[in-house]
């Protein structure tokens, strides 16, 4: 399966790139591709590596303004000209999506991807990975947003949220499973 894992080029403290490397592992040992935005640098090269050495694929999805941040030896490295562009060929190459801790750049991605599922674009499963608590507030605004009628379809179909990776990686497995 390819998952697309949207997260952080950030140097994160061990509170968040351990749980990431856990799923990485996991990830890699069950022989899955990373699909990622390509970035050799701070959490998302924690991923990458963590793939990379449980035997996992690793495909690129970089944009031409970061190519110089990109992870010389994946796999599979892809540049396009724009942000937007990035993100529409991340869904397209992907199976499944995971957002892991991250900032603005990973909360437009999010919203995006759960926009375009909300709207029927796709009907991938995705997977918001909440570690430490990172993501606490934004499942609080999702669940009044679902409560108060402002998402067409149940937020249970919309993002499914795991605390660790064990959990995630086994929703993404089942629902693959059953597509």
């Amino acid at each position: 399966m390819n998952i697309c894992v949207f997260l952080s080029a950030a140097d994160l403290d061990e509170r968040y790139t351990a749980p990431a490397r856990d799923f990485a592992r996991l990830l890699g040992k069950a022989g899955h591709t990373l699909v990622w935005g390509g970035s050799d640098t701070g959490l998302m090269k924690v991923v990458a590596d963590g793939v990379e050495e449980a035997g996992g694929r690793l495909v690129g999805v970089s944009v031409d303004f970061l190519a110089h941040k990109a992870r010389p030896n994946a796999d599979e490295m892809v540049f396009t000209k724009d942000l937007a562009a990035r993100k529409a060929l991340l869904l397209a190459t992907s199976d499944a999506i995971v957002i892991m801790v991250g900032g603005t750049g990973t909360l437009d991605e999010a919203t995006e991807i759960l926009e375009l599922k909300k709207h029927g674009r796709h009907t991938k499963p995705v997977v918001l990975l909440n570690t430490a608590g990172f993501y606490d507030g934004l499942k609080t605004q999702f669940r009044r947003m679902n409560e108060e009628g402002f998402l067409p379809l149940p937020l249970t179909d919309l993002v499914f949220f795991a605390d660790d990776a064990p959990t995630a990686l086994a929703h993404l497995e089942e629902n693959i499973g059953s597509r």
